[in-house]
């Protein structure tokens, strides 16, 4: 199933939709892990499943200085054993896990509402 998402704001990334296929980021589609901020996409972010995120993989999100982070965990809502969010934590940046399709929604309007925020996603499918 493919969830359609709302129109681009003007000169900052946004997630136009989402499914098994990838992440449509305006004209591009991403198929594997992505990270999203408002300016930047980081495409082939490592971790394919979160099994497989460890706390180096934060490396790059931190880089972006956000507020929060959306953590999204594929098709399923799961969770991360807080130890590997230590980086985050440390920093004073807030996270919120949910699915890849609600993280894209949740990142959408944030970045509408001009927040500081980041997007780490792992497949629709994962």
């Amino acid at each position: 199933m493919k969830s359609q998402l709302s129109l681009d704001p003007q000169g900052r990334n946004h997630i136009r939709s989402v499914s098994a296929e990838g992440l449509r980021i305006g004209d591009a589609v991403y198929a594997g892990s992505v990270i999203v901020a408002p300016d930047a996409v980081i495409e082939d972010w490592p971790p394919a499943s979160l099994e497989s995120l460890e706390e180096e993989h934060f490396s790059a999100v931190l880089a972006f200085k956000p507020e929060v982070v959306l953590l999204g965990t594929g098709a399923t809502q799961r969770f991360l054993h807080p130890g590997r969010l230590a980086p985050l934590y440390r920093a004073g940046i807030g996270v919120e896990t949910m699915t890849t399709a609600a993280a894209c929604r949740t990142y959408n309007i944030l970045v509408a509402e001009e927040r500081r925020v980041v997007a780490a996603l792992l497949p629709h499918d994962a």
